[in-house]
């Protein structure tokens, strides 16, 4: 299905045109595709917007990290602990990137009736992705707590790759049939 060729979209539309009815609410039963696939993006952006905040900088994860590898590992190096928070913190940067894409992927494909190659999408959300990394990045910048990095937007944009990439296989393993071995 191409844009346009939705029968209740089209309808919609010619019957705002003629009417003037363009401030109409949507029904509930219109709001609610577009609230199950679309609401999780803006609100996993704020998760990641609070997570770029004084609030989750090195100082402050620390404060949880440190006293967990203690009782864990009561006998582990400060050099250690130094090494699995770094470590912690750009595994984090990648996970909620690759959970970006994967929100957005499924918002375009179940929330909208656009219709393209799935490399279209796939770049296009990737690119999408990129910007807001580096928008956070930027935003981090005027964080006293916290610092920009361009290898931060780097391992974000891989986490969207990642993401992005899991999708992929997933939608491919779907549509291959399931082979039983037999015996």
């Amino acid at each position: 299905m191409q844009i346009g060729q939705c029968k209740s979209c089209t309808a919609f539309l010619q019957n705002a045109f003629k009417c003037g009815a363009w401030h109409r609410r949507p029904s509930s039963a219109q709001m609610r595709p577009f609230l199950k696939y679309w609401l999780p993006v803006p609100l996993w952006i704020v998760v990641i917007f609070i997570g770029s905040s004084d609030l989750m900088s090195a100082e402050h994860t620390s404060r949880l990290l440190v006293p967990l590898l203690l009782w864990l590992k009561p006998d582990i190096t400060a050099e250690a602990i130094v090494q699995v928070h770094f470590l912690l913190r750009k595994c984090a940067h990648l996970t909620e990137y690759a959970i970006l894409a994967i929100l957005l992927r499924r918002a375009l494909y179940r929330g909208t009736n656009l219709r393209a190659k799935p490399w279209v999408f796939f770049m296009a959300i990737w690119f999408v992705c990129g910007i807001f990394a580096a928008s956070d990045e930027f935003h981090q910048s005027f964080v006293p707590s916290r610092t920009a990095s361009l290898n931060d937007v780097l391992i974000d944009i891989s986490g969207a790759f990642f993401g992005l990439a899991l999708c992929l296989v997933v939608a491919r393993k779907q549509r291959s049939p399931v082979r039983m071995n037999s015996v």
